[in-house]
């Protein structure tokens, strides 16, 4: 496994704390620290970070009545008496998980330990844990390191190509520059490095590498922000000459990035730049600083270029062996070049970095040439490959092109890249052994054409999956073989497109942060992975992509000329996003940071269309893309994302308390609805009414009657209450008639099963998930994908593959359904009116299967649904973290039935409580805890549920494998090692 969790991360059950309580139970305790969101980092610059915990117990109703934090230098001041930074003192809040610190400005480059201690009901001591986290630089003044580069060296001599030895297309990109300082260290002494780049960084001190992140610092738009991270480096310091060493490359700052023909590369700069500081105490004290300036040295070396979209080139001949140890004479070596010494734009990062997460074995190994062999690693991901090679001649080749899919030859198939070359190269010295892994470029790929090697064995080569450290937080199961697939389908395109920014595809020459796809799956990501540091960082991206005028842009971070013009639904997401994050994670900051922003968004939209339907001012205007069908009329679309901005702005002002705004703002919002109702939709009087089900014969259209359409009009509440039913009843049937199938793009699937389910159709939702025809999401299933496609057509036995310039195999926006695994299948749920899982909604909807599970780690502790059908009976076991409650749904026609723990509910029990039956189902209110239920249920209908019922699967096409991976890879981080 690679690509272990940072230093100072806390081990599997962190915050077990101390307690007390009643012999063999252990009642509440609070686990999962974090500080902004992250375990113990390293390197934080927010005056008032959140502290924040999650809660356990094995009893119901053990729920918190209190809470005290205390922060302080020492953790020995953690102790009461102790010199304390600060002290909440005793805090009578049964709902809180967390807490802005408020104390005396925190100083910069400092560790600080912080103590939770949670108070339950009765008699009981406080249970109580204890982390920490350490300050970064508070002042841009407070840096002394000056950004260098590799300037131009007079010793510098170009030759012409000689075929065999430098022929293949460097792209016309340089060699990685090398940059080394030696210095002395006294014994024992402890040291911090604060690093960043202009491009991408990786550092060695003493040759041992300096953490573990991947494409570090990531990519932010190095015009407003350039992020530094932090390590500790104690453990590699010696005693005397010691030698600080990076070596650098293009990245996203002067590398390829987008698709843009005129500006295909070097948006930022035209050559990476390194600035690092290392600070040394020595054990009597004595500080001292050793930063980059004029006095470090550069060369290059064995890596002829290295960039993200076109692959990495090594040349073994080119090596500089032993640089980056003490004892190397680099007298002929140039001094570097001081690029710049402004530290404004220097922030610390906000998120995890890029890591590499996950390692998978080859499921083939199949010789196509002489010397040629197509390896599949059985999953589409993003990463890279790590390869052995044995007796490699000077000037030999090895060659490594990356696919997602191949051509009907067995070959990979490399159009729908476009100009991605995605192929690494090694160029041997002679060397014996050597192990052969790119580290400044990544790949979207399942199968990898390796040339250049005799003999290839399975254990010679190794895919690594790379990608933002999101710590896992959700699962789900059911008894339908082909829907835990399509979940595993979509968390691993998850994985591969949560790479720094939220990217659209990992493979060709695009992976932009683009914002549609980010807001229509952030319900699915935030349910499978913690995703809150992830996405504070992206935020800042979307805000400094801002137009002057106060517009979102179409990507983020911003490049020239991609989209920069805001488009209905792409756009929108600067507003639709921090209004979930909001409801998932209950840090209200999410909206006070985009406040301004949001409602900037919303005037400029009124201000270009005081009539309020948005039709100027839409850029692109991309409506529902890829959909299938009919074409939604786009001022439909753009009207009802008009409506809903102006809605959740009008929310997210009176969340913090700016009444006047929200007035303003939901009164705009209801003009708008208004506007949209006498616009896009007609009643008529008709006998098609009645046949659509319409008690007095009326018939609802919105305009273009196309499903999207009547998605967003009831999705964002834009109809009077008195054509819901009627428009719901539209929707179905223009489902039914298709198939039942979806004919909808990235915008109207997120919202079908959702609206579906809400209106009494989750029946509907779940034929559609059993289709298998295109489109659908079976389709792809049983041709190969092990990602969700951008298109629903990506490829078919009829047509082969759809039209290159578009067409990935590794999108999520229509992997968005999985957010109604969770909530609808499986009926892990929070209610309309909660935050941060506060008051959760249980409510399966089994259809035809048989058994279904959900769990997830929120920010108030581990939320579990496991539901089983047996004969006439469901089962239906629930677990409700401490301070949170839940509406429980029972799915039964006889409410005498129910039991709960083998007992009827008690009516004097206070956990269980009774509150209402109707004809499918009984409801209960429970408190924090595990409850098991049992109740009378119709026996299984349909085809779908059992693992007998999942139909075989076809030798998969274009992909030709099966789409499962020999073995199941194993991640180096997960939610487990936060669960009590």
């Amino acid at each position: 496994m690679s690509g272990s969790p940072a230093a100072g991360v806390p081990a599997r059950h962190p915050a077990e704390g101390r307690t007390a309580g009643r012999p063999g139970v252990r009642t509440l305790r609070p686990y999962a620290l974090r500080c902004e969101h992250r375990a113990t980092p390293l390197g934080i610059d927010e005056p008032a970070p959140r502290l924040s915990w999650r809660l356990a117990s094995d009893l119901r109703g053990d729920d918190p009545v209190a809470y005290r934090v205390r922060v302080a230098e020492r953790a020995g001041d953690l102790e009461d008496g102790g010199r304390v930074l600060w002290d909440t003192g005793r805090v009578a809040d049964p709902g809180a998980t967390a807490v802005d610190y408020a104390g005396p400005a925190l100083p910069g480059r400092t560790r600080f330990h912080w103590r939770v201690s949670v108070w339950p009901a009765g008699p009981d001591a406080p249970a109580e844990a204890d982390s920490w986290f350490e300050t970064g630089f508070t002042r841009a003044d407070e840096w002394c390191a000056a950004w260098i580069a590799r300037g131009p060296c007079p010793v510098d001599v170009m030759d012409a190509p000689t075929e065999g030895e430098f022929a293949l297309d460097d792209h016309g990109l340089a060699p990685c520059p090398l940059l080394r300082r030696s210095f002395t260290a006294p014994a024992g002494a402890r040291g911090r490095v604060h690093v960043s780049a202009r491009g991408l960084y990786e550092l060695r001190l003493n040759g041992e590498r300096v953490g573990d992140a991947e494409l570090a610092p990531g990519w932010t738009d190095y015009r407003h922000r350039v992020q530094y991270q932090t390590y500790d480096v104690t453990a590699l310091l010696r005693e005397g000459e010691n030698v600080l060493a990076a070596t650098i490359a293009d990245g996203w700052w002067s590398g390829f990035v987008g698709f843009e023909p005129r500006r295909s590369g070097a948006h930022y700069g035209s050559s990476p730049q390194f600035l690092a500081e290392l600070h040394l105490t020595g054990p009597d004290g004595r500080a001292s600083v050793v930063a980059t300036d004029g006095t470090w040295r550069t060369g290059t070396g064995a890596i002829r270029h290295a960039d993200l979209l076109k692959g990495e080139c090594h040349d073994l001949r080119r090596a500089a062996d032993g640089w980056e140890l003490p004892g190397f004479d680099d007298s002929g070596w140039p001094r570097a070049l001081v690029a710049e010494t402004d530290h404004r734009l220097l922030v610390a990062s906000a998120d995890e970095p890029v890591r590499a997460m996950a390692e998978l074995r080859p499921y083939s190994v199949e010789r196509v040439l002489p010397g040629t062999h197509v390896v599949d690693f059985g999953q589409n991901l993003a990463g890279r490959v790590r390869l052995k090679v044995r007796h490699l001649a000077a000037g030999a080749r090895v060659v490594i092109r990356h696919a997602e899919v191949l051509d009907g030859s067995g070959r990979p198939y490399t159009a729908n890249l476009r100009t991605a070359a995605a192929t690494d190269v090694l160029i041997g010295d002679g060397r014996e052994h050597i192990v052969f892994e790119p580290r400044f470029t990544y790949h979207g790929f399942r199968y990898a054409e390796i040339s250049g090697v005799p003999e290839l064995a399975e254990s010679d080569v190794v895919a690594v999956a790379l990608h933002s450290d999101t710590p896992w937080a959700g699962e789900f199961d059911c008894s339908d073989a082909e829907l835990r697939r399509l979940h595993d389908c979509v968390a691993w395109g998850q994985r591969s497109n949560f790479v720094s920014v939220p990217t659209d595809c990992p493979q060709r020459d695009e992976r932009l942060g683009w914002l549609a796809d980010a807001q229509v799956f952030l319900p699915t990501a935030a349910l499978n992975a913690d995703v809150a540091a992830f996405f504070t960082k992206w935020l800042r991206d979307v805000d400094d992509a801002r137009t002057p005028d106060g517009g979102f842009t179409n990507v983020a971070p911003r490049l020239v000329g991609v989209a920069d013009e805001g488009a209905p639904g792409w756009a929108d997401a600067g507003v639709v996003i921090p209004w979930h994050l909001y409801r998932v994670y209950d840090d209200p900051r999410f909206l006070a940071r985009s406040l301004e922003a949001m409602c900037a968004w919303v005037d400029l939209i009124h201000r270009h269309n005081p009539d309020l339907v948005w039709r100027h001012r839409v850029g692109p205007h991309f409506s529902d893309w890829l959909a299938p069908g009919t074409p939604t009329p786009r001022e439909v679309v753009a009207t009802a994302y008009f409506a809903h901005s102006a809605r959740l702005t009008a929310r997210a002002a009176r969340v913090l308390g700016r009444k006047d705004a929200g007035e303003r703002y939901q009164r705009l919002a209801d003009d708008i609805r208004r506007t949209f109702a006498e616009r896009f939709v007609t009643v008529e009087e008709t006998a098609e009414g009645a046949a659509e089900g319409a008690a007095d014969g009326r018939s609802v259209r919105v305009a273009g009657d196309t499903q999207t359409g009547y998605l967003l009009a009831l999705a964002f509440e834009l109809l009077p209450d008195a054509l819901v039913g009627a428009a719901a009843r539209r929707l179905a049937s223009l489902i039914e008639s298709a198939g039942p199938a979806l004919l909808t793009g990235f915008l109207g699937v997120a919202l079908a099963a959702p609206v579906l389910d809400a209106h009494g159709r989750s029946d509907l939702a779940h034929a559609l998930l059993l289709r298998d025809e295109v489109p659908s999401w079976r389709f792809p299933l049983r041709h190969g994908a092990t990602t969700i496609w951008e298109r629903w057509d990506g490829w078919t036995p009829d047509t082969g593959f759809r039209a290159p310039s578009m067409n990935s195999f590794n999108h999520y926006a229509l992997g968005s359904v999985g957010e109604w695994l969770y909530r609808g299948v499986a009926g892990l749920d929070q209610a309309p009116d909660s935050t941060g899982y506060r008051k959760l909604r249980i409510r399966p909807r089994p259809g035809g299967l048989r058994h279904a599970s959900a769990r997830h780690e929120s920010v108030r502790g581990t939320v579990t649904v496991t539901w089983e059908r047996h004969d006439d009976r469901i089962a239906l076991r629930v677990l409700v973290p401490p301070g949170a409650t839940a509406e429980v749904y029972l799915p039964t026609t006889d409410p005498g039935s129910v039991r709960e723990s083998g007992l009827v509910p008690s009516p004097d029990d206070p956990h269980i409580v009774f509150v209402s039956a109707a004809f499918d189902h009984v409801l209960y209110r429970v408190s924090s805890g595990a409850y098991r239920f049992t109740a009378a249920h119709p026996p299984v209908g349909g085809r779908a549920g059992t693992p007998e019922a999942a139909p075989p699967r076809p030798s998969p096409t274009p992909s030709r494998r099966t789409s499962e991976p020999a073995a199941k890879p194993s991640f180096a981080r997960s939610y487990e090692e936060d669960t009590p």
